[in-house]
């Protein structure tokens, strides 16, 4: 969470690019990769993660976070929240 408006702009943009902290930017590669296909998750990303200071229960924070937001993101998709289309 932020109120940081530029950051918010930049992470919309092109995270890679955004002004993070390390940290940060390992934890968003994760979080990219798991949206993307979390079949291709490895040990390596979790070694990844723990070399940027994140413990296992941090980790397991991250990946639930994430997935709900995936995870609730597709259903209202499915069911066309907040589409503007007529009998949507």
């Amino acid at each position: 969470m932020t109120l940081d408006r530029e950051l918010v702009s930049a992470l919309e943009r092109d995270y890679a690019n955004a002004p993070l902290e390390p940290r940060e930017r390992v934890m968003l590669d994760y979080v990219v990769k798991l949206t993307r296909d979390a079949t291709q998750v490895s040990r390596e990303d979790h070694a990844r993660l723990r070399e940027a200071g994140f413990d296992d229960v941090g980790i397991l924070q991250i990946t639930l976070i994430a997935s709900w937001f995936n995870y609730i993101n597709r259903v209202a998709d499915a069911l066309g929240v907040g589409r503007s289309e007529p009998g949507a």
